[in-house]
């Protein structure tokens, strides 16, 4: 048993370590939400602090109140620009829409370079 274990030990160290783990999309999504969430709750706690110089922030913003509201708890993005996201990057969006066209309009244009080039 002792011998057995030596020997994988040292066939994992030649080997390399193992490649991580990758995540699925629904892990990525939550992660995500987690960490923006994580992210968000200590930038509300840095502008609450004593070492953080509030007149100076809201001098160079442009809306001094949602930033004071945001510091008091709420969203940090409005219905509005929830709703503008998802009409450019949901499904149908204009985003995906082009990115749909794109490729396929470089599709019809390379096909009819082939034509061009090669039945001429």
């Amino acid at each position: 048993t002792w011998c057995h274990c030596t020997g994988r030990r040292v066939r994992s160290v030649r080997l390399g370590p193992s490649p991580p783990r990758l995540l699925t999309e629904e892990e990525f999504r939550l992660q995500g939400e987690v960490e923006t969430r994580k992210a968000l709750e200590e930038l509300r706690s840095y502008c609450r602090s004593p070492d953080f110089s509030a007149w100076a922030a809201v001098s160079r913003i442009q809306d001094p109140k949602r930033f004071a509201d945001f510091v008091g708890g709420a969203l940090h993005v409005t219905p509005r620009e929830v709703f503008v996201h998802e009409q450019q990057y949901g499904l149908g969006g204009s985003f995906l829409e082009d990115q749909l066209f794109e490729d396929e309009e470089e599709e019809n244009f390379s096909e009819s370079n082939y034509r061009n080039f090669f039945l001429s």
